[in-house]
């Protein structure tokens, strides 16, 4: 059967199928991918198939049925995306909306981020009696140091995470100012 030109073995499947089984690709030998497109398709579709809608569940006009849930919604309950509207509703999107964030963002997942919060012992690692909500990264190498409160990560933030600048805020509180002294027009003596 491989002795046929005009058959192909898919490398997912193993079936040997005819060349119009296969997409085109002009870089391989044979001028065909190497897969069939039956395979393509499964392993590019990932997301769950909608359910068979019959006419029982029919949908009013003006109202949209949610992949997450399943709920007939109206449209005021989507966002829109592109000409049309998402595919979940705002309620099923805001429900992801903050693992997504964390993995996009952090590289982290919400049980990995409990578990740094946990090792913490639930408070902020600069004032210690917040709570820890938001997660702090160094902004050059994008490591994660710890979770903080809002106020200590927006702190951090402010101060551009210059350690020099927090040693002076600190000496600042605690009243060792640091005031240079005019001592020409536009020469400042630092104290030492």
């Amino acid at each position: 059967m491989a002795s046929e030109g005009r058959v192909k073995r898919c490398v997912r499947c193993g079936e040997y199928k005819s060349h119009a089984a296969f997409a085109r690709k002009r870089s391989n030998l044979d001028g065909l991918q190497r897969h069939c497109r039956d395979c393509a398709t499964n392993y590019h579709c990932r997301a769950p198939e909608p359910p068979v809608l019959g006419p029982a569940d029919h949908v009013p006009e003006g109202h949209k049925r949610c992949r997450g849930c399943g709920e007939v919604k109206p449209h005021s309950e989507w966002h829109r995306q592109g000409n049309g509207l998402a595919s979940r509703c705002k309620a099923c999107r805001a429900a992801v909306a903050p693992a997504q964030h964390l993995r996009r963002k952090y590289g982290l997942t919400e049980d990995r981020r409990d578990q740094l919060v946990a090792s913490q012992g639930g408070v902020c690692c600069i004032c210690l009696f917040a709570p820890a909500t938001h997660v702090d990264h160094c902004h050059e190498t994008g490591r994660v140091r710890g979770v903080l409160c809002f106020n200590c990560n927006s702190g951090l933030g402010l101060l551009r995470d210059d350690p020099e600048a927090m040693n002076r805020a600190a000496d600042y509180l605690e009243g060792n100012a640091w005031k240079p002294t005019l001592v020409a027009p536009g020469v400042y003596q630092l104290p030492s």
